[in-house]
């Protein structure tokens, strides 16, 4: 990303980095990262497609920054539960801060279709709801291949202590 660009993105996202209750997210876990880590990835690649095909990239990088916030874990639900509800409560805690547009809702509580079962309305919704699909699908064939080669090089360095 040029210069420019750099700055126009980190001008998009500034104002979540100013809320204490989102950076908690440095400190959570998701897919072998944290999901301050995640939700920044995410919006850097909308950013970069969303500008590209001259959609608005602006609300569209701004929903997808805030597309995993949520600080409390759901507690008592299984795994397919909690990928269904993450979205409102995402959607939720972002209001307390923000006002959301219509976009911008419809981007995070879309963003786990089809599992939430309702379609994005937007262009953009989809392209954050496929951005976040490959993302998170990337950290965690990444985390796997990192978990695998630290058990190889504990595996190897066992072995040579025979």
């Amino acid at each position: 990303m040029n210069k420019m660009k750099k700055m126009e993105y980190e001008s998009i996202i500034q104002p979540v980095l100013e809320v204490d209750e989102f950076l908690k997210l440095k400190e959570m876990g998701h897919h072998g990262i944290t999901r301050f880590e995640h939700s920044e990835r995410v919006a850097r690649y909308t950013y970069r497609i969303t500008k590209l095909c001259h959609l608005n990239y602006r609300e569209a990088t701004f929903a997808a920054m805030l597309h995993d916030f949520f600080t409390i874990e759901v507690k008592k639900v299984n795994v397919y539960q909690k990928m269904a509800k993450h979205p409102r409560i995402a959607v939720d805690n972002s209001s307390k801060y923000f006002t959301l547009s219509d976009l911008e809702e419809d981007i995070i509580l879309t963003h786990m279709f089809p599992i939430t079962f309702k379609p994005p309305k937007y262009l953009e919704s989809w392209i954050v709801d496929i951005v976040d699909d490959f993302v998170a699908l990337y950290e965690w064939m990444f985390s796997f291949r990192r978990e695998v080669a630290t058990f190889a090089t504990f595996l190897l360095h066992f072995l040579s202590l025979k």
